[in-house]
């Protein structure tokens, strides 16, 4: 078992890039939007392992396999389940983790057989506050997908974003609605502003946020993991290290999806220079 000095590390790999039809009114990968990011449609299989095996060197747990767009067809269900295979082949030690979008029973059971052992989807915000940010999809289906998860005994990640504009309520439905589904581990985000999107701002400030962190772990007291992920570095500037005071145990280390981290060594020299301790758990369970 860690202790609450041990700190996991999880990196992610976007596999498909700046693809996607639906209008999230706060994410860059939307092709509505135009912002100015790296578009592709399939990473090489051969980049995703280098990926995965410089992620483990840089002593991350979980290795996160993330497609843009609304959820999972086919050709795109082939593609992940061969990255994973791929990835678990090298024997790392890492949760291999899938991140794509809204998937069914029988998609989940796929990438389970594929050898994934995590599957992350996030509510986002409250199921009253959804419409107000995305209009191409629901926040039922995406409820409906967690629960599907938990149906095929994969591992659920379960977050969401705060800084979008709703209200403190909501920020607690939103928790609420996330213990609900009994997740692993819970990936907070704090909205990152692009000149290209049309949120403009993030609407809290660094002591919401740090607050926010602590009501995360005292209303989901079961997660192995608060993790803060992306928005991390612009939120908390050079207090990032400090959200490990305020409940979380888990960050993202090295690139998000669409924007730049601290390298995965400044990261690790930091976190270990604030007293904490880069959990050596080969497979953290």
């Amino acid at each position: 078992m860690s202790n609450n000095k041990d700190i996991f590390l999880c990196a992610i790999c976007n596999i498909e890039s700046g693809t996607c039809n639906e209008d999230c009114k706060f994410c860059t990968q939307s092709v509505k939007y135009k912002a100015d990011i790296e578009r592709y449609k399939r990473k090489q299989i051969e980049q995703i392992v280098e990926e995965a095996k410089r992620a483990r060197a840089n002593h991350a747990n979980g290795f996160c396999l993330v497609t843009a767009g609304k959820g999972l067809d086919d050709k795109r269900l082939a593609f992940v389940c061969e990255a994973v295979r791929a990835v678990k082949k090298e024997n790392l030690g890492m949760i291999i983790i899938a991140c794509n979008g809204t998937a069914s029973v029988e998609q989940l059971e796929a990438l389970k057989e594929a050898g994934a052992d995590a599957y992350n989807h996030n509510l986002e915000t409250a199921q009253d506050f959804y419409s107000e940010i995305v209009t191409t999809h629901t926040w039922e289906e995406r409820y409906e997908t967690c629960q599907n998860v938990n149906k095929v005994g994969l591992r659920l990640i379960c977050g969401g974003i705060f800084g979008l504009g709703e209200t403190q309520e909501q920020r607690i439905s939103m928790l609420e609605s996330i213990a609900s589904l009994n997740p692993r581990n819970v990936p907070i985000n704090f909205f990152h502003p692009n000149e290209a999107l049309p949120l403009v701002e993030n609407s809290i400030n660094r002591q919401e946020a740090f607050e926010l962190i602590e009501l995360t772990r005292k209303m989901i007291p079961n997660a192995q993991k608060i993790m803060v992920a992306g928005g991390r570095e612009l939120m908390f500037k050079e207090e990032q290290y400090k959200v490990f005071e305020h409940g979380a145990n888990a960050v993202v280390v090295g690139d998000y999806l669409t924007t730049a981290g601290k390298s995965a060594q400044d990261d690790i020299a930091s976190i270990e220079a604030a007293g904490f301790t880069i959990t050596a758990e080969r497979d953290c369970k």
